[in-house]
């Protein structure tokens, strides 16, 4: 779960990105950051993790070793903790868009969607 402020390390474990990743998004999204309490030296930064943050990380491309670290599980994640991981990362308005697509479509509907069933 994103907390509001958050090392680039801890911004990498949650979403799956490695931290220089994350870095690089920093400087070149100019997102807001700020000393971390009781570092010297001034090079380490928590990220203010606001909705510029939060719209950037759901939009941007997943890495190719796949889920987020925080959503593995063993070898066989399951769908059930899965959805009610991402339900729980996903905005009010989001979820209530989701939902309202859910009832609408039903699952095969979102999976005709998803270009993993046919619609016959």
């Amino acid at each position: 779960m994103f907390k509001e402020r958050m090392t680039p390390e801890e911004l990498a474990n949650l979403t799956g990105y490695s931290r220089q990743t994350i870095n690089k998004w920093v400087r070149k999204e100019g997102w807001v950051t700020s000393p971390k309490p009781g570092v010297q030296g001034g090079k380490a930064r928590l990220v203010h993790v606001n909705e510029q943050v939060r719209e950037y990380i759901r939009n941007a491309e997943r890495p190719a070793e796949g889920l987020p670290v925080s959503l593995r599980q063993a070898d066989n994640p399951t769908l059930e903790p899965l959805l009610s991981k991402l339900a729980k990362e996903m905005t009010a308005a989001e979820q209530k868009l989701f939902t309202s697509l859910l009832l609408r479509e039903g699952i095969t509907g979102l999976l005709q969607r998803l270009g993993i069933r046919d619609g016959k």
